[in-house]
């Protein structure tokens, strides 16, 4: 007997085959995420972010609280999303494997730093930042470094303009932004506690250091191994990722320089908090640098602009 129409009318059709989504669909939900929501995460997670680590340093939070790692690591990471939404459609075969080269670059490192103390000075971890590689290196570590040395190299890439055509001078001056953001970082993460230095094993001392040889507690080893550190760091990423690719794409993409005004804000607010103007001075001087590219005129989110109104 045959089905009247209703019926065959009910009967489900075949959708046909899924299609996942390509490549430059998930790069364009990427982005769309990140600039519609700008200033939470370049202005409002770094402000909460310091005011819980200097909270944590004071003690004034509940223990379970007081740096907790997965707090620190989850606010780490949202704040590098405006970065790593950039940096993603300009990532080739080449450009994957330098990043997996700085990876590894970065657990050695730090791993021969905190047996031998070379090339930053003798430290040790004061706080918990997760899970840790053979008791020493925190499991982490590429998210707190690389983005340093990244958002140096875009920086650099806006304030050289036709300059940064030459790798002879990009290289040096990214280099130098580097240590530069690495003055403002360490006395931060000093006077939070994150890590120690033992002052006593380096005996140099000068101006503005005090008789320890202590720039805020950081020994100016650590910013003689930053500079070799940084100038591998950086010539590996100009050597693996296409600089005139990154330049194009950062013109292109307005909020990829996001994750270093957080830098900035979050930095800047603690070194403030404790009293060390030399850093905060710095910080604002990288402030400065992120004005002049002229591409942080985001209007604020809509919660906080109907607030305004009312």
């Amino acid at each position: 007997m045959g089905e009247s129409g209703a019926e065959a009318d009910a009967e489900p059709t075949d959708p046909g085959p899924q299609v996942a989504p390509s490549r430059a669909d998930v790069e364009a939900r990427f982005d769309r995420l990140v600039a519609e929501n700008r200033f939470t995460i370049a202005v409002v997670f770094p402000v909460v972010g310091a005011t819980l680590l200097v909270a944590s340093a004071e003690t004034l939070l509940p223990p379970p609280l007081n740096f907790n790692p997965l707090l620190v690591l989850f606010g780490t990471l949202v704040m590098r999303l405006p970065l790593l939404a950039g940096v993603t459609p300009v990532v080739d075969r080449r450009a994957a494997v330098g990043v997996g080269l700085l990876t590894l670059y970065a657990y050695a490192i730090e791993y021969v730093g905190t047996t031998t103390g070379l090339p930053y000075g003798a430290f040790s971890y004061g706080v918990d930042l997760g899970p840790m590689l053979f008791g020493k290196v925190p499991l982490g570590l590429p998210v707190f470094f690389l983005p340093l040395v990244v958002n140096a190299y875009l920086l650099c890439l806006l304030l050289l303009g036709p300059r940064a055509r030459s790798a002879l001078v990009r290289v040096p001056v990214v280099v130098a932004t580097v240590l530069l953001m690495d003055l403002v970082l360490d006395p931060g993460a000093v006077a939070l506690g994150f890590w120690t230095y033992d002052l006593g094993a380096v005996p140099l001392a000068a101006w503005p250091y005090d008789a320890s040889g202590d720039f805020y507690g950081v020994p100016l080893s650590n910013f003689a191994g930053w500079v070799l550190s940084a100038t591998v760091a950086v010539a590996t990423l100009d050597r693996t990722f296409a600089w005139d690719a990154m330049k194009r794409r950062l013109d292109a993409c307005r909020f990829m320089l996001d994750d270093l005004v957080s830098f900035v804000i979050l930095w800047g607010g603690i070194n403030a908090y404790f009293g060390q103007w030399i850093p905060v001075a710095l910080a604002v001087l990288l402030g400065l640098g992120l004005w002049r590219t002229d591409r942080f005129d985001v209007p604020p989110p809509p919660w906080l602009a109907a607030r305004r109104e009312d």
